[in-house]
Formats: C-alpha cells, sequence, structure tokens
C-alpha cells in the first residue's frame, strides 16, 4: 500500500515543481516576449512598411528593400561598419588571448582580474568622452604627450582616416578585460597534465600554446568571437558621442544611419529594413563561424 502511494506522489510532485519552476521563469519570460520578441516581430512587418509615427503604417512590400540596395550611404556605412569591426575583433581579441595566457601562466590573483575587468565598468558613453578630451587636438593630454615626443598633433576624431581606428581602440580598452576574462575561464579548463607532458616531451612555451591552448580552447574562442563580433556590428554610443558621424560620414556606421533614418527622418519602414538586412547577415555570420570553428565540439577529454 505504501508503495502505491509513493508511486503516485511523485508525478504530483513532478507537477508541483514544474509549477514552481514556470513561477520562477514567468517573468523574465514575459520581459523576453515584450522586449525582445515582439520589438523583432514588429520590426520586420514595419521593414515591408512606409511609416512615419505621424500616420498610419502603408505596406510598400519589398520597396525599402530596393531602396536598400540602390542606397550608396547604405553600402558606405556598411563598409565603415566593416573597417570597425575588422580593428576591433582583430586587436581585442589577440589582447584579451595576451592577457589571459599571462594571467594563467603568471598569476590568478583577484586583484589583477578586477583590475583587468575595470575599464568594462565604465559605459560606453563615459569612456568615449574621456577619451575624446583626452585625445583632444588642442587641449587633450595625449595630443601634449606626442608633441612633447617631437611629432605633430593628431586629429584622432576630427581626421577621416583616424577616426574609425580610435573609436576602435577605445572600445577595445573598455572590453578587451572582460573578453580576456572569458577566455581565462577557457583557459581553466585545460588539465595542468597536459602542459606537463609537453614540457616532458621537451616543448617549448610558443609550442606549447600553438599545439595545446589554442585547439583545446576553440570552443570558447568560437564563443568570444560571435559575442564580439556581433557587439562590434551594434556599435552606437561610442561613435555618437565622439564623432556622430563626421567628419564627412567617416564614422556613419550602421546603427547611427538606422538613427538618423528613424528618429530624425522619422522613416522608419526603411530604418526597419536596414536592421533586418543586418539581423540577416549577423545570423549568416554568426552561423559560419558557429560551423567553421566547430564550436559544438571540444578537444577535451
Amino acid at each position: 500500500m505504501a508503495v502505491i502511494k509513493s508511486a503516485s506522489a511523485a508525478p504530483n510532485r513532478r507537477r508541483g515543481d514544474t509549477r514552481v519552476a514556470l513561477a520562477f521563469v514567468a517573468p523574465a519570460m514575459l520581459g523576453y516576449l515584450v522586449f525582445l520578441v515582439w520589438p523583432t516581430l514588429r520590426g520586420v512587418y514595419l521593414s515591408f512598411t512606409s511609416f512615419d509615427l505621424l500616420s498610419e503604417e502603408k505596406w510598400t512590400g519589398l520597396d525599402n528593400y530596393r531602396r536598400l540596395v540602390n542606397d550608396p550611404v547604405f553600402w558606405d556605412s556598411l563598409g565603415v561598419t566593416l573597417q570597425y569591426v575588422m580593428i576591433n575583433i582583430g586587436v581585442q581579441t589577440v589582447a584579451a588571448l595576451l592577457i589571459a595566457v599571462l594571467m594563467h601562466r603568471l598569476t590568478r590573483s583577484t586583484v589583477v582580474r578586477g583590475i583587468v575587468l575595470a575599464p568594462y565598468l565604465v559605459s560606453n558613453v563615459v569612456a568615449g568622452i574621456v577619451w575624446l578630451w583626452i585625445l583632444d587636438t588642442q587641449l587633450g593630454v595625449g595630443n601634449e604627450v606626442i608633441e612633447w615626443l617631437g611629432f605633430d598633433r593628431i586629429a584622432f576624431f576630427g581626421d577621416a582616416s583616424w577616426a574609425i581606428p580610435t573609436i576602435a581602440l577605445v572600445n577595445v580598452w573598455r572590453h578587451v578585460g572582460y573578453t580576456a576574462l572569458l577566455i581565462f575561464a577557457g583557459l581553466q579548463s585545460i588539465s595542468p597534465t597536459v602542459y606537463e607532458a609537453g614540457r616532458v616531451d621537451g616543448a617549448s612555451e610558443w609550442r606549447m600554446f600553438r599545439s595545446i591552448t589554442v585547439p583545446l580552447l576553440r570552443p570558447v574562442l568560437s564563443l568570444v568571437l560571435i559575442i564580439t563580433v556581433v557587439g562590434s556590428f551594434q556599435v552606437f554610443d561610442t561613435v555618437s558621442v565622439t564623432t556622430d558621424g563626421k567628419p564627412a560620414n567617416a564614422t556613419n556606421v550602421l546603427q547611427l544611419y538606422v538613427y538618423d533614418l528613424a528618429f530624425d527622418r522619422l522613416q522608419f519602414g526603411y530604418a526597419s529594413a536596414i536592421s533586418v538586412a543586418l539581423m540577416l547577415v549577423l545570423t549568416v555570420i554568426t552561423v559560419m563561424q558557429y560551423r567553421l570553428m566547430r564550436a559544438g565540439r571540444s578537444d577535451l577529454g
């Protein structure tokens, strides 16, 4: 009799646990639906309409996408964004990997990790404004140092050839600590015995890094690259507070162009079409990265 009662109580207990779990998940799920899923679906719908916020949207089919294909400003903004992404991702990944390896091999101090992460705690807007002051052509301490060293002052944010690399490096300074800690966490999953075996075989530090660290770190590096690439394509705030797309659209990244179309020109339909196109591009890039880097498989074990 006791066995029968126990068997019948188990499904009831599981149903009770499920209700409790759903109750905890419900607020987050509600926020996800309201602030992510619904705006995404609404944006996709608006991309097929002509909408200026002052009147009802009018269905236009693929007109916004035809305009996008023939829009020279869109393609110029895409080129500027790609330039930013290449510089930001290249420098940030290499620097973060170097910092993570040094922390892993030399010190695991929480103080050092806190110092490395400190720039990430500064908002993009504040970081942009601070660096705008530091690198100001006339009064910035950065240019004072450059002049003291005997070089000419540089208009870091005012010269078309310097602006995007400068913005990219400012964001590298802010995000490299967070990226390094992600990689550092991956390094801790690698067993020390693997490196001991390498030393016994006479492998140098560089050889162990190339033949042991990088292959075993591939899933983590894949995750880091996916996160940083997607984030880099969405750059907006640093550009907005430093150059606002100037000089001569040299820093007019895609997100800034979308903002200008939507909130300055009230062309919400066309701005939504560009946003949808960017979402599709990022989806393709993410899938390609995942497959090419075999992110779902690890050499550990």
